[in-house]
């Protein structure tokens, strides 16, 4: 079963459809499961950010930012799960 080169829109796809899984697992886990340890480790979250930006040209200034970006286990969880839902479907 050999598969050829997979497109990046195929890749970054996998991963955004990982990252809303894992974030909807998390939040029914945080509902569902008690106050303690186990809750607190498989919802605890890294959130690296960049920015704000600020470009100043002549005749415009524009300002992007912060950008963020949140990552949980089960949000990875998530993504490897997406992965092998894709690969099993094409």
């Amino acid at each position: 079963m050999a598969i050829g080169p997979r497109r990046p829109l195929f890749y970054i796809g996998v991963l955004s459809l990982g990252f809303v899984l894992g974030d909807f697992i998390s939040a029914i886990l945080k509902e569902l499961l008690p106050p303690g340890k186990p809750t607190d480790l498989f919802t605890y979250t890294v959130e690296p950010s960049i920015g704000p930006f600020h470009i100043d040209l002549l005749i415009l200034s524009l300002t992007v930012g912060p950008l963020m970006l949140e990552v949980s286990l089960l949000g990875l969880i998530g993504i490897v799960l997406a992965y092998m839902l894709a690969r099993s479907l094409f």
